[in-house]
């Protein structure tokens, strides 16, 4: 007898498939990975990274969104306002619970779009909380 996945299996497996290809799009960039899909009472963060600049440290929290198409618009449609504050709000609680610092801080957010036969598409919107 088929096995039948699940609509919510679908999209969990599509959206690691998204927070891959942008763990690999900043790694190209020379940013460090310090942690994937934290989570907390208040929610979760897609990606945390560092990067090292002329002597700064700078800590970026990413959003990732995910799309197999643009049936439901662009992936980073998909990034509310409600979305921004509540990653600025959960960075705040994984700073105080780590004791991690850095000189600056940053929100970004990365639209992936995964259509079939085709390269990723990685669209990276840095600084989305100004």
């Amino acid at each position: 007898m088929p096995t039948t996945r699940s609509r919510t299996e679908g999209r969990d497996s599509l959206g690691r498939r998204g927070e891959d290809v942008a763990a690999d799009y900043l790694t190209t960039l020379g940013y460090r990975i310090v942690a994937r899909n934290w989570r907390c009472r208040a929610g979760e963060i897609d990606l945390i990274a560092r990067i090292e600049h002329e002597g700064r440290s700078k800590i970026i929290f990413c959003e990732v969104k995910t799309r197999a198409g643009l049936g439901y618009g662009s992936p980073l449609e998909a990034i509310t306002y409600a979305k921004r504050q509540r990653l600025r709000q959960l960075a705040g609680v994984w700073l105080s619970s780590t004791g991690e610092h850095a000189d600056d801080l940053r929100m970004d957010a990365i639209g992936v779009l995964l259509l079939p036969g085709q390269q990723p598409q990685v669209r990276h919107v840095p600084g989305i909380d100004r």
